[in-house]
């Protein structure tokens, strides 16, 4: 290993018209090792992983693009005339295609560089314990432990077999220490293991030093400029950026509710009801508020359910990618009304017409099509609308749902109950263990549009595809396992 690596030396702290919000920036290049002396300078590192995934190359395309296309949540008949749309060999799972394997190469080294990062600082941090100040020692090196498990789990369910298809097959390489030598690819058990030591190694960190985990700590809507009656919590008042805005970083309850995702993923209920309940039992999450959703006051409209973010990464630099996606209509990211209405079930007295997110998350497009609107904003003061929903509160409900569904169908279906009361569907529903599997596709599907998340449930539990057009498509590693890069990758060639 160079004992002097350069990078981008990362550390701009911006202010917003509407709150502080961490805004990092490439500056110039410096010696790691130099920057890396200092408390200020692992934080500056730390963001820089950050900055890292909110980009196009990472979360700005996991969260709002093919991910969602490979789950069949838009309409192939959108993209009739568009011959140059990249999306389009997604849609037919083509992984020849050249856009698909341009995007996956993009992603796949872009996750690889974030991780990299995460490896040098955590290869530095011990040496430099006598350094930080507070318990900022404990925070820095838990939330890069944390990021580098949320990032190899990504990886994980986007270019490895799931543990439901093939637990011994070989998946991608599980590097922790920054080097230009080659790896070799770990198992998907192996890779899932080595993830939930890291994370609950974040955990055991954080617990306790996290200021998210204090009864002061509020979670609630910033500041709006020039509105002196609007909620003012300490996520938009704090100085220090490692004390305030705690959700838009891989906080304490964000850990657990990784592990609650990566445990089930390895079909340890037991485990992954422990940490969804965690998240659930704190309250620290209020429910977004019906009103608050439907206002027509553009201040205040809250169209992700702000409040109810675990986890969520700052998309300000992804508007206008954002904008051309889902707006203009570029790249076909819409759905057919007809499918759209059925997915929601608005029809023959479905719970649709009183579902809170169909009539404010979307928007009608040219007569016949549906296009996402959650992530539109109307006005530059409103600026909780400009987040990329990492983690939900639903989630959590859904994975304690499903955990306990064998042992406990009455409580599975309260946990899952409370999430359609709180989407303004008051009626509950009851039955066995297929129509709950059933149901909680569809709620996936109502949920978590232009979130990437559907794909991984389909693959997690290794289901046929239901796309939202009414067709099937049969599960198959074929299908749920994106092609690697054959290469060279930013950390080298994978090696067998």
């Amino acid at each position: 290993m160079k004992n002097y690596i350069s990078i981008f030396c990362i550390g701009v702290l911006m202010l917003t018209s509407c709150s502080k919000w961490l805004d990092v920036r490439p500056e110039s290049e410096v010696d790691m090792e130099t920057l890396l002396q200092t408390e200020t300078g692992f934080q500056e590192a730390l963001n820089g992983v950050y900055t890292n995934c909110n980009t196009n190359a990472i979360y700005g395309e996991l969260t709002c693009g093919f991910p969602d296309y490979l789950a069949g949540l838009y309409s192939q008949n959108t993209l009739s005339g568009m011959s140059n749309n990249e999306y389009k060999p997604f849609f037919t799972y083509d992984y020849d295609d050249e856009d698909v394997i341009s995007k996956c190469d993009m992603v796949w080294g872009s996750m690889y560089k974030a991780i990299a990062l995460c490896n040098i600082i955590l290869e530095k941090i011990d040496a430099k314990q006598k350094i930080f100040t507070g318990n900022n020692y404990a925070i820095i090196k838990g939330e890069a432990l944390a990021l580098r498990g949320y990032l190899y789990f990504d990886l994980l369910r986007l270019f490895g077999p799931s543990y439901a298809s093939n637990p011994n097959a070989k998946a991608i390489p599980y590097i922790t220490e920054f080097s230009l030598k080659g790896a070799p690819q770990s198992t998907v058990t192996e890779i899932l293991d080595k993830i939930l030591i890291d994370l609950n190694a974040a955990k055991a960190l954080l617990k306790g030093v996290d200021p998210i985990l204090t009864e002061a700590y509020v979670v609630g809507y910033p500041y709006v400029k020039g509105d002196e009656t609007t909620e003012l919590t300490n996520e938009a008042t704090e100085q220090d950026i490692f004390s305030n805005s705690r959700r838009d970083r891989l906080n304490y309850y964000a850990v657990c509710g990784e592990l609650a995702r990566v445990y089930l993923y390895k079909n340890d209920k037991v485990n992954a009801l422990l940490n969804a309940k965690e998240v659930i039992d704190s309250q620290k999450f209020p429910w977004a508020t019906i009103e608050r959703v439907t206002t027509s006051d553009q201040l205040y409209r809250d169209r992700i359910f702000y409040t109810e973010l675990v986890f969520g990464l700052y998309a300000p630099p992804l508007e206008d990618n954002l904008t051309a996606k889902f707006e203009n209509g570029q790249q076909g990211l819409f759905a057919d009304m007809v499918y759209f209405n059925n997915a929601f079930e608005t029809g023959s007295g479905g719970p649709g017409g009183t579902d809170i997110r169909y009539a404010n998350m979307y928007t009608q497009y040219s007569g016949s099509s549906m296009l996402v609107y959650k992530y539109h904003c109307d006005t530059e003061d409103n600026m909780y609308e400009l987040r990329l929903p990492a983690m939900r509160l639903s989630e959590m409900y859904y994975i304690a749902a499903e955990s306990i569904f064998d042992t406990n169908p009455v409580q599975a279906w309260e946990y899952f109950n409370t999430v359609r009361f709180q989407r303004g569907i008051p009626a509950a529903l009851s039955g066995d263990k297929n129509l709950f599997m059933s149901e909680l596709v569809k709620e996936y599907r109502k949920e978590f549009f232009a979130e990437g998340q559907l794909f991984y449930l389909f693959k997690r539990l290794n289901l046929p595809i239901a796309a939202i057009n009414g067709t099937t498509t049969p599960a198959s590693d074929r299908i749920f396992v994106l092609p690697l890069p054959d290469a060279e990758v930013q950390y080298g060639k994978i090696t067998q």
